[in-house]
């Protein structure tokens, strides 16, 4: 009898001992994101301020001759674009300082084309400031576009235009940071007025603005700061202007292999590179209406806000942020209609997301990592986005079963990667249970920050998520059902 007591208390402490055992969690996979992607992938979604002479002109692209004098908004309230722009739900904005016209809407030390030039106050005006503190006001994320194209300067193609845009980055980022994304556009050289007369210049883009220090520079003043470009280095473009990224969307690219004229580099920015070397994710821009600045002829075509939650579920829903263009008109109001299709956009968001119906529920795993509490299938429905549900190293498949309690209207399954640990998942399917059996509703390919799925509006009472396949153990970190 005291061998067998002896015998069970030696298991007991064996039990106790693997229970107690910190199971090593999956290492990183592949290319990573850095603390400030991580930031900016929380995001999500952002304001475009498209606004300059342009607006005035009724232009798309100014030519660089317009008058100073041109621009003058009237009724102009910049509280009103920021608060607008924060109760659409968007938490951040990236503002047009100075687009290809070469016109600063800051009064620049280096140039006097610019808003000291105008009507507006009298020339005492500083919009960039004015933007940069209502977004301070108002709790989101200040950015910056600046064109390196400049058709209003003489020495545009030369290397003192490089001196200029620099001197211009230094101004604005010691004057109105900090500053969360920077934007550099893809249009560069071309036909202009250059300083007095009309001609064509031409440079290589990828060499003349020596883009590595130029980039250095800027990190200098403000670190946390991400770049987008065509092609990085911290964000790339979507490879088009109307609201989508790829079904598969992997935030891996290796930025050697795009280069101005490469056949599929369109393809390539879309869906990115499954074995891609760096964390370069997806940015969705598109605008409100048909143009990028206010144009009186489109106030009858702005975006139904069914069209920007479809914009949403196309970009966002499938791991790439969204920036939403937003034009201020001739006022320096953002107009009437804008303004219902964002109301109507918000109410739309929060009515479709309003409930988890996941939230707590009880999940099982076909396994979790090493048998240990800290990678239980709960994870993924206790609403703490650092908790995650991995399996052993080997094993690249699995299973998650969401009991829901008792039927319930299922119309999106939102899943989401513990990024920090990579990209992995390259294919999964869901499945309802219905008439007792499982049946597949959905399959899909990536998923990295967010993937939003859209299925059958159906009743069920059980939610499956097949990982079918992946590059590593997967490791999911939040599994909603709305």
């Amino acid at each position: 009898m005291k061998k067998l007591l002896l015998m069970l208390a030696l298991s007991g402490l064996v039990i106790l001992s693997m229970a107690q055992k910190k199971i090593t969690p999956p290492a990183p996979f592949g290319a990573i994101p850095s603390e400030n992607q991580l930031a900016w992938h929380k995001l999500e979604k952002y304001a475009f301020v498209h606004f300059t002479t342009n607006t005035f002109t009724d232009k798309e692209w100014g030519y660089g001759d317009e008058s100073e004098k041109i621009f003058n908004p009237t009724s102009i309230n910049v509280d009103q674009w920021v608060s607008t722009i924060k109760e659409a739900g968007l938490k951040g904005l990236i503002f047009t300082c100075k687009h290809h016209d070469g016109f600063c809407l800051w009064p620049s030390k280096f140039t006097e084309h610019s808003v000291k030039n105008s009507l507006y106050k009298n020339g005492e005006g500083d919009i960039v400031k004015e933007v940069a503190d209502a977004c301070r006001k108002y709790g989101i994320k200040f950015g910056i576009y600046l064109s390196p194209w400049d058709r209003n300067r003489t020495d545009y193609g030369q290397p003192s235009y490089v001196e200029y845009y620099r001197n211009q980055l230094k101004e604005l980022f010691t004057n109105y940071g900090p500053v969360f994304e920077m934007w550099f556009d893809g249009a560069n050289g071309g036909d202009g007025y250059y300083g007095g007369k009309r001609d064509s210049r031409k440079i290589d883009a990828s060499r003349y603005y020596d883009w590595p220090n130029t980039i250095a520079m800027v990190k200098n003043l403000d670190p946390k700061v991400v770049f987008f470009s065509d092609a990085g280095p911290d964000i790339r473009w979507c490879a088009n202007e109307k609201g989508y990224i790829g079904e598969t969307n992997w935030c891996t690219i290796s930025t050697d292999t795009l280069y101005a004229g490469k056949p599929d580099i369109l393809t390539l920015l879309n869906a990115g590179t499954e074995d891609g070397k760096k964390w370069v994710p997806a940015e969705v821009d598109v605008s409100i209406r048909p143009g990028w600045f206010y144009h009186k002829n489109e106030d009858t075509k702005v975006r139904t806000p069914e069209n920007l939650l479809d914009i949403y579920l196309s970009s966002v829903g499938r791991g790439a942020n969204l920036i939403l263009n937003i034009p201020p008109d001739r006022r320096g109001l953002i107009n009437e209609n804008d303004q219902k299709a964002l109301k109507g956009w918000k109410k739309l968001m929060d009515e479709t997301f309003k409930t988890n119906l996941a939230l707590h529920a009880r999940v099982t795993a076909s396994s979790y990592r090493g048998r240990s509490r800290q990678f239980t299938a709960g994870n993924v429905t206790d609403g703490n986005p650092n908790t995650y549900w991995t399996t052993d190293d080997k094993q690249k498949s699995g299973d998650l079963e969401i009991n829901l309690g008792k039927k319930k209207n299922v119309k999106y399954i939102l899943l989401q990667e513990y990024i920090e640990l990579g990209q992995r998942i390259r294919s999964f399917k869901i499945e309802a249970y219905q008439n007792g059996q499982w049946k597949q509703i959905a399959n899909a390919t990536t998923i990295g920050y967010k993937r939003i799925v859209s299925v059958p509006n159906i009743q069920t009472s059980k939610i499956r998520i097949v990982i079918t396949d992946s590059k590593a153990c997967p490791v999911i970190s939040t599994i909603e059902v709305y």
